[in-house]
């Protein structure tokens, strides 16, 4: 076959020339995989062959290697490594005499495959030999041969963990990278090569960083690279300070004075890719100090052996006029488009992040920067201070900013709706969110919301959402925030009198011709929705009368017109919107019964149309739908039964649909809520359910966020049905076994941590659901040979101590539902127990009140 001709054909202009190709690449590969494979290394390698077909075969080599989707991973790395060790070595061969060729594309796609290669062999012991050529291949010229080597390295380090190359061989990687990086070096794509490189390497070289003189040296490089007259070497040389300002905090003291120069100097002279990678180390510090200082919390003493050098309370004198004069660099077009950044948002980002970082300390020296700019004539100095009295509002105490918040309130509402330049009023806009996010709401104690003031402040937000779509979409932002703040004050609200007009506004809002324009529509119906939530009974009547509203939208949207592909896009984001403002409707109406008896006169109507949008086919959507419907079936209650038949095939789909995760999570939360609407009502759905979700725990293609979530779901059925569930009692506990054993010896990162306590809350509300659902009835009996197994898992948790308390309260429940049910059969195996006692000791003395609840019940069940 000849393969050049067959992958220039795969990039013709010519859609069935295109097909045919990609149809006979296909065939090849699933008929002989080894001599495929060859084929396209064979083609990279060679230097007679056109650079397009270089390039694809070793795109698609890559691809044969390496997937984003977890099982099909897994299935390429041992397709490799079951192929013939012959046809590999040659494929390896192939790869690294690629390295030295002239054609750069060629070898950057070789390097690209040889780190994938790499990170499938290097792990298993394969391939021992490959950083010892690599780095005798950096000793040589051509110089392009070298940045090849280079470039190889840095891909080779992003792609493998650290615990694969022993230090001696990372010795000589960093050797070799720092060389490259050498002022010394003549060829800048050499250098930059190199300074990559070093990049992806900083997490191997922990040893290397332990060790003064070596660390020294490794800061000594990175800072001369910063100064390298070549902007893109000087823009890696920053990334790499970013990089070791997170993974290295505690190192930096000795080198923290000579960084903040060499930053200093970049954010106020150098190109802006160069400056925005020096205001991120700032923004990066402040980061790793904020963990530090919420993980310690506010009660350790001075001279503790916290490891926090306050490395931003020290800088601060020069840090924030540094940052302040970054706020005057505006762009004259900025933030028209999502995703906009320049380095005036860069520095204000950097501002807020110093004030969360320092608190009080950062307040007298912004004060005067915002007095002096805030009135003068040039739009971006009033911007300028608008945008840094905004950035500091989280952070310092309530008691040094709600004076000068009070002060400036009635200047920003002027300002909203006088100031001519559009910049200036979109910072106004987003400025007075932040104010009503962080200082107004019950946690307050001196409200900055006066019954004189709050007319005044609708009113000119009202005005501001007919502005240009960025300022109207910020004045919607801080509306949320206003009605945020008034979430529980009781049976009246200081809205309530303009609730009318504050609806209708944003109404009118979602109408506008350009309200998909930067996220108007999305922000206005977000709005509504927290206006909605946060309204009280006064109001109920006035959220009543929006019902048939949104019902009417939803309707014009689903009637079936022919449209384009973007158009579909729209009409599917504007269905997504209206059944989560209808889903805030449902919940508010559906949680008094005065308001809830009129509401479900329009139940039938709602139920038809969110099932006409299941035939929409969006995964956004039914994701809102289903949620929309879970807060109905909560509602509607045993009703709810009606509208089962026609609603079970969607509810199976979104059980199916393995591809959006998210659609099936939210079905089985669903599944929950319908369960307790229903009760015994469900029966004749659960042969259904129950399959459809023992086989999703069985595949290892559903993404594992929804696997705990089905396990509780397993309890709400059983709690549902009671004992009926006996026929499911055999499978349910036997994957229930098998994920609780699965859950107790694990060591890992946080995420892992966090993730294997919900999965153990999963599992210990599903036995919950089945215990209640069992109690009072002949079979309990049924359940007393898992018992044993069960304690032995409370046991295990309770032995590794890495529960969080969500876990404890639900675990000495169980314990507390095992007693409950089992009643004198439990005794002695609770009695046999190793920890039970203990924990129930533990959990009776807990600062938590609802661990404690749990506790007092556990007990008196045993």
């Amino acid at each position: 076959m000849e393969v050049t001709q067959v992958l220039l054909n795969a990039q013709s202009i010519d859609g069935t020339v295109r097909k045919n190709a990609e149809e006979s690449l296909k065939q090849f590969q699933e008929q002989n995989l080894p001599g495929f494979l060859l084929s396209l290394s064979g083609e990279l390698a060679n230097e007679e062959k056109p650079v397009e077909t270089r390039k694809l075969a070793g795109l698609i080599l890559k691809n044969a290697l390496d997937a984003k989707e977890e099982h099909r991973k897994f299935e390429l790395v041992q397709r490799w490594l079951s192929l013939d060790g012959n046809a590999k070595s040659q494929i390896k061969a192939g790869l690294l005499k690629t390295l030295s060729s002239p054609v750069s594309d060629a070898r950057s796609t070789a390097s690209q495959v040889i780190a994938k290669v790499a990170g499938i062999e290097l792990p298993h012991k394969q391939w021992p030999e490959l950083v010892g050529s690599l780095l005798s291949n950096v000793h040589q010229l051509p110089a392009h041969a070298k940045q090849a080597t280079l470039e190889t390295l840095g891909y080779l380090c992003e792609e493998v963990s650290p615990d694969v190359i022993d230090q001696d061989q990372v010795n000589k990687i960093l050797t070799a990278v720092v060389q490259g990086m050498s002022a010394s070096e003549g060829n800048t794509d050499v250098r930059l090569a190199a300074t990559r490189a070093l990049y992806n390497a900083l997490g191997f070289a922990q040893a290397n960083f332990s060790n003064d003189m070596e660390r020294d040296y490794l800061m000594r490089v990175v800072c001369e690279a910063t100064l390298s007259p070549e902007v893109r070497i000087r823009q890696a040389a920053f990334e790499c300070l970013v990089s070791i300002s997170s993974t290295y905090y505690e190192k930096l003291a000795p080198y923290i004075q000579d960084i903040f120069n060499i930053t200093a100097k970049a954010v106020r002279e150098d190109e802006e890719p160069v400056a925005l990678q020096a205001i991120e180390f700032w923004s990066s510090i402040c980061d790793e100090e904020i963990d530090i200082l919420e993980e310690y919390g506010g009660d350790f003493t001075g001279d503790s052996d916290i490891p926090c050098f306050y490395f931003i309370k020290q800088a601060i004198p020069a840090l924030v006029p540094m940052l302040l004069e970054t706020l005057l660099k505006q762009e004259e077009d900025q933030d028209q488009d999502e995703g906009a950044w320049n380095i005036a948002m860069a520095g204000g980002t950097c501002l807020g992040l110093v004030a969360r970082t320092v608190g009080d300390d950062i307040v007298p020296l912004v004060v005067p920067f915002i007095e002096e700019n805030v009135t003068k004539p040039d739009w971006r100095q009033r911007e300028a201070a608008t945008y840094a009295f905004g950035s500091i509002l989280e952070g310092p105490s309530p008691a040094k900013l709600i004076p000068l918040v009070n002060v400036a309130l009635n200047f920003m509402l002027s300002a909203l709706t006088k100031d001519p330049n559009s910049h200036v009023k979109d910072t106004t806009a987003w400025t007075l969110g932040r104010i009503f996010e962080f200082l107004h709401g019950s946690a307050v104690d001196s409200p900055i919301i006066t019954q004189a003031n709050c007319q005044q402040i609708v009113a000119v937000l009202l005005q501001s959402m007919k502005d240009t779509p960025n300022v109207a979409e910020k004045a919607c932002g801080a509306l949320y925030f206003l009605a945020q703040g008034y979430e529980e004050v009781g049976p009246s609200s200081p809205l309530t009198p303009f609730f009318q007009e504050i609806v209708q506004s944003l109404l009118t809002v979602t109408h506008r011709e350009d309200a998909r324009e930067s996220r108007l529509r999305t922000a206005a119906y977000e709005t509504l929705n927290e206006v909605v939530r946060c309204s009280t009974d006064e109001t109920a009547p006035l959220v009543l009368q929006l019902v048939p509203v949104i019902i009417m939208e939803l309707h014009n949207t689903v009637e079936g017109q022919k449209l384009s592909s973007d158009e579909r896009e729209k009409q599917s984001e504007l269905q997504g919107l209206l059944c989560g403002c209808l889903q805030v409707i449902i919940q508010k109406l559906g949680s008094s019964e005065s308001t809830k008896y009129l509401f479900l006169q329009y139940a039938d109507q709602i139920m038809g149309l969110f099932l006409s949008v299941f035939a929409c086919r969006s995964a956004t959507v039914h994701e809102e739908a289903m949620l929309a419907i879970g807060a109905l079936a909560y509602a509607t209650g045993p009703d709810f039964a009606k509208y089962m038949p026609e609603f079970y095939r969607y509810l199976e789909m979104g059980l199916q649909n393995f591809e959006e995760y998210q659609v099936c999570a939210v079905t089985v939360g669903v599944v929950g809520d319908i369960c307790r609407a229903l009760e015994e009502k469900v029966v004749p759905y659960c042969d259904g359910i129950m399959t459809q979700l023992l086989k999703n725990l069985s595949s290892n293609q559903l993404h594992r966020s929804v696997k705990p979530p089905i396990f509780s779901c397993f309890g709400d059925i059983a709690l549902a049905v009671g004992e009926y569930f006996e026929k499911y009692l055999m499978w349910a506990m036997s994957a229930l076994q098998s994920a609780a054993e699965l859950s107790t010896h694990t060591t890992g990162d946080d995420e892992l941590i966090e993730y294997i306590n919900t999965l153990r809350n999963g599992i210990l509300e599903a036995y919950s659901g089945i215990f209640q659902g069992f109690k009072n009835s002949p079979k309990t009996q049924l359940l007393i040979p898992y018992a044993p197994h069960i304690l032995q898992f409370l046991d295990g948790i309770y032995m590794e101590k890495d529960m969080d308390d969500v876990v404890m309260k639900t675990a000495i429940g169980v314990l507390g539902d095992l007693a409950d049910t089992l009643g004198s059969h439990a005794a002695s195996l609770i009695q046999q127990s190793v920890s039970s006692k203990d924990f129930l000791n533990e959990c009776l003395s807990s600062e938590d009140v609802m661990i404690k609840e749990s506790a007092e019940w556990a007990k008196l069940a045993i």
